[in-house]
């Protein structure tokens, strides 16, 4: 593996995930500035979650047909523009515009960092995943630690203070060449060998996407409104919400780089279903707890619950090795973009019935995944196939 490149993109993969965990710690000041209902505030999610996830398929799409490296540095350069601005925000209509912008910057990035980690991860695909997968996770463990911090020293307009890290990175990728390998179109290359591109297994992909809907679906809505929940019902200090979410998401980074070398080590699906099944028990000890026995708790839910993130992306490129790059838009994008969809149903159920309920609601999803995973058929010589691909 060329580590100096997988290094390089996994640091710009940490600029851009900055967002991700930025935006719903900056969420609930966001709301009580403009007077947000929970509803309005979780559909900023949803806005960011359809610009960097759902529209990572037609990324995809175009980075299978033609070489889009320059997307490497401009998403590095335009997530962290749209995140600095939404403090600058006068209007709901305004952060749904920064929102927006955020989330293109973050979703040009994906498919083609995904599609360029495939190439140079030769024999140990997941793990060269889950090693970009870090930078993403540290990134989002970040975010809360950052925003809470701008926030508590600047207030809103503090948010500006991610600006220089994106223009930072953006320069690194335009003056190191590590990053800027040659790689042979994967469509291009079966249509020269006159290999069939519909001979992708579409429905194990359709049974993949929706398992990575459900943990997308957790992952989006815990980091939403638990903020709310310590702030709204438990009355915490915001740096204590910090605390908990850039834990939660370290773990996860830690979960994300256990589960490439678990899962290439041993087995791909019963490494995803023990993470996923476990993740549930997790979150209600995290519920039921409190003190350092809560954030313990809560940090295995965050380890647990990304131990199946390399995992599943080197299973769907496996399904779809003829479009990596539309492999990677779907997993990590259309899917989690539908995921984010259920932020929104959960503003509306919080709004309803509570912040209490909605979460033991959401403590459901990572069992629901695990049911779903169970029924993907990869059988153990489907992944060594791979792994010698």
């Amino acid at each position: 593996m060329n580590y100096k490149a997988l290094a390089l993109l996994a640091a710009g993969h940490l600029v851009t995930d900055i967002n991700t965990g930025a935006l719903p710690a900056l969420l609930p000041f966001i709301k009580q500035s403009l007077q947000l209902s929970y509803t309005m505030s979780a559909s900023i999610i949803l806005v960011f979650n359809i610009t960097s996830s759902v529209i990572q398929p037609v990324f995809g799409y175009f980075s299978d047909r033609w070489s889009a490296r320059w997307l490497l540095p401009a998403g590095c350069l335009i997530a962290p523009l749209g995140l600095g601005l939404l403090g600058l925000g006068t209007s709901y209509a305004w952060i749904f515009v920064f929102a927006a912008l955020s989330g293109l910057g973050q979703g040009s990035y994906h498919p083609e960092g995904f599609k360029t980690v495939n190439f140079l991860s030769q024999e140990r695909k997941a793990t060269a995943i889950s090693l970009f997968l870090v930078g993403g996770s540290l990134g989002l463990s970040l975010g809360p630690f950052l925003a809470t911090l701008f926030f508590k020293y600047l207030g809103l307009k503090g948010s500006l203070l991610f600006l220089p890290i994106g223009i930072a990175m953006g320069v690194i990728f335009l003056v190191t060449p590590h990053w800027k390998v040659k790689i042979e179109l994967p469509l291009r290359k079966a249509k020269g060998r006159g290999v069939s591109t519909a001979a992708q297994q579409w429905a194990p992909m359709a049974l993949l996407l929706l398992a990575v809907v459900f943990r997308a679906a957790a992952l989006l809505s815990l980091k939403a409104f638990v903020p709310f929940y310590f702030i709204n019902v438990l009355h915490r200090d915001p740096l204590v919400v910090g605390k908990y979410l850039s834990t939660f998401l370290l773990a996860g980074t830690v979960g994300s780089l256990a589960g490439g070398a678990v899962g290439d080590r041993y087995d791909y699906k019963k490494t995803a279903l023990l993470g996923l099944g476990l993740t549930t028990l997790f979150l209600w000890l995290f519920f039921y707890t409190s003190g350092t026995e809560s954030l313990i708790f809560f940090a295995l839910a965050g380890l647990t619950l990304n131990v199946s993130n390399p995992i599943t992306m080197a299973i769907g490129q496996s399904y779809m090795p003829h479009n990596l790059g539309m492999a990677s838009g779907l997993i990590l994008g259309l899917a989690m973009g539908v995921g984010g969809i259920g932020t929104t149903i959960f503003g509306w159920v919080a709004d309803h019935w509570g912040l209490g309920l909605t979460l033991q609601i959401i403590f459901l999803l990572p069992l629901f995944a695990a049911l779903t995973f169970f029924f993907i058929p990869y059988p153990a010589r489907l992944q060594k196939k791979q792994t010698l691909s």
